[in-house]
């Protein structure tokens, strides 16, 4: 009986060596079909490098200034009596801002005016007695003098009631109040901001050796952080006679439209004097670099040469960047035109990986976007 047993276990430890030993070569078996088999190809999209001539360019940063802009003051001292004007409003030239109290100044003309109404009287009656050679001409002489200086007296409290009523000198936008009714101005405390926004200045300056490249009516490419993907066409318009001695830079300044007063006075941007010469660059996506501390590279797309019928690699090559201009950027040195490089999704690649090209439609790069309307 035990030697039955004995058969039997022995048995049973052969057959679980082989089904586990069977095991163990279906696993491998898997794995290493597994590795042989290539990874899946990632979908990209790709580029084919190409040169064209971009505009050369002289860069500088700058402010906008108003074309004709002030800060509204008071020119004499007073009460304020009434206030004529909504903060940010536009108004026309000459309207009504604010009006101080003039009473005093009005009682004073009332007298004034009497006095030359007497006066006149008293020529008229002196021209007629004068005729009839009653008084002398002494006396008539006097009685002009006396009225011309009436009239004037009356002329200086007319100008002081018209220095107390504020008027816009030019048609602009109106800033913030800082006047209250009732406030006691002073003479030269500001009331309001007035600023004519169409069309505004960009000022900036450029080096002394650009002197040469620049003229009036060459155009200015203005950009600011505010409208990131809005480029504004300026025109050079006037240049400082001199060089500032210790920047050795001179004052440049454009002109731009400003129809919808995206542009405010003391604003930061970025100007670009558009040259009329032309540079042959080659030219990316701005979306094709991927950048790192070690340097910015692409991902060149070649037909694969390990076997893999039909497929394609990608291959990081390291390049060097020149200057931007809209979505693409310029490429000094690291690809050729023609080549293929992936335009979307670099940053799920690593070199020597296999993709595939879709041609799904994806958003073209411009060398001047423009947002969407609305």
């Amino acid at each position: 009986m035990k030697k039955q047993i004995g058969i039997a276990l022995g048995i049973w430890l052969v057959m679980a060596a082989g089904l586990a030993g069977l095991k163990v070569w279906q696993i491998r078996t898997m794995i290493a079909h597994a590795q042989a088999q290539p990874p899946p190809a990632e979908y990209v999209s790709v580029f084919v490098v190409r040169q064209e001539s971009w505009p050369r360019l002289l860069t500088a940063v700058g402010s906008v200034t108003p074309v004709r802009g002030v800060k509204v003051t008071a020119e004499l001292p007073g009460v304020v009596r009434e206030i004529a004007f909504e903060p940010g409003t536009e108004v026309e030239a000459g309207a009504l801002l604010v009006r101080l109290d003039t009473t005093t100044e009005e009682a004073e003309l009332r007298e004034a005016e009497a006095r030359v109404d007497l006066a006149r009287l008293n020529v008229q009656r002196l021209r007629a007695l004068r005729e009839s050679q009653t008084v002398s001409q002494a006396e008539l002489d006097e009685a002009e003098a006396a009225l011309k200086q009436a009239e004037a007296r009356a002329e200086a409290i007319r100008s002081t009631i018209a220095k107390k009523t504020l008027r816009a000198p030019f048609a602009g936008l109106l800033g913030i109040r800082e006047v209250h009714l009732g406030q006691y101005l002073q003479a030269g405390q500001p009331v309001v901001s007035l600023q004519a926004l169409d069309p505004v200045h960009i000022e900036f300056a450029l080096p002394q050796q650009t002197l040469g490249q620049l003229r009036p009516g060459l155009e200015v490419e203005v950009t600011s952080d505010a409208y990131p993907d809005r480029v504004f066409r300026a025109t050079l318009t006037a240049m400082d006679p001199e060089v500032d001695t210790a920047t050795r830079t001179v004052r440049v300044q454009a002109t731009v439209a400003n129809k919808d007063r995206a542009l405010r006075p003391g604003m930061y941007v970025r100007a670009a004097v558009v040259l009329p010469e032309a540079d042959l660059v080659t030219m990316i996506p701005s979306t094709a670099v991927l950048s790192a501390p070690y340097g910015d590279s692409v991902f060149v797309v070649e037909p694969a040469t390990n076997g893999l019928s039909g497929g394609f690699l990608v291959r990081q090559q390291f390049i060097k960047l020149g200057r931007r201009r809209g979505d693409f950027v310029s490429v000094t040195a690291g690809v050729q035109p023609g080549q293929q490089v992936v335009s979307a999704g670099v940053f799920k690649l690593r070199n020597g990986m296999r993709v595939s090209v879709t041609d799904l439609p994806t958003p073209e790069p411009q060398l001047e976007p423009r947002p969407p309307e609305g």
